[in-house]
């Protein structure tokens, strides 16, 4: 079996079979920041797959998003607060959206590329974000990589594959009519 294969299959079934290596990952990671950056990828099958490359301009970062529901802002001032609904409004947004916009709001000189799920516990996801440095010579030269130069604020404006997912973009025909050009415009129907 090759190395890449067995690293995929070890990912299938994350917490029984690495047992002790995700322990002690999550015990680590919980005292870290939110955003931590990393030296390498932690799924190198999945990063490569996603378009990450081992040479200068490419950047790795772990991100911590919060699990659960939001809450909602309730106005200033004496109101009834039996409808003001407060609890289990869901996020317009997925998680791993939530932490590449983190990312790209951090780092704004660097562009997101892709990002992936790493780890989660009762509180928690963790995510790898693929940056890349748009203005880097290396990044620059490389016919695989360098349209990104032109495509900016990917993250802000929805554009990565997890925003498209999110946003119900992957589904053609029929019954995605209300998708496009955008949920907004058909009064939020599209999910």
């Amino acid at each position: 079996m090759s190395y890449y294969k067995y690293a995929r299959k070890q990912y299938d079934q994350p917490k029984d079979n690495l047992d002790e290596i995700w322990k002690e990952r999550l015990q680590k990671w919980r005292r870290e920041g939110t955003i931590e950056k990393q030296e390498g990828p932690t799924r190198i099958p999945k990063a490569r797959q996603l378009g990450y490359k081992a040479k200068n301009g490419f950047q790795v970062y772990r991100v911590r998003v919060k699990k659960g529901n939001t809450k909602r802002r309730r106005p200033a001032g004496g109101r009834r607060p039996k409808t003001s609904g407060q609890q289990r409004f869901s996020n317009k947004k997925g998680k791993r959206v939530i932490g590449e916009q983190k990312v790209s709001k951090k780092h704004a000189n660097l562009e997101v590329l892709d990002s992936y799920w790493v780890a989660e516990d009762g509180n928690h996801h963790w995510f790898e974000v693929i940056t890349v440095n748009p203005e880097h010579s290396e990044i620059q030269a490389d016919d695989d990589i360098n349209w990104i130069t032109d495509n900016r604020n990917r993250a802000e404006e929805g554009l990565t594959p997890a925003s498209k997912k999110s946003r119900g973009l992957r589904n053609r025909g029929k019954g995605a009519e209300k998708v496009r050009p955008s949920q907004g415009a058909n009064d939020g129907k599209g999910k």
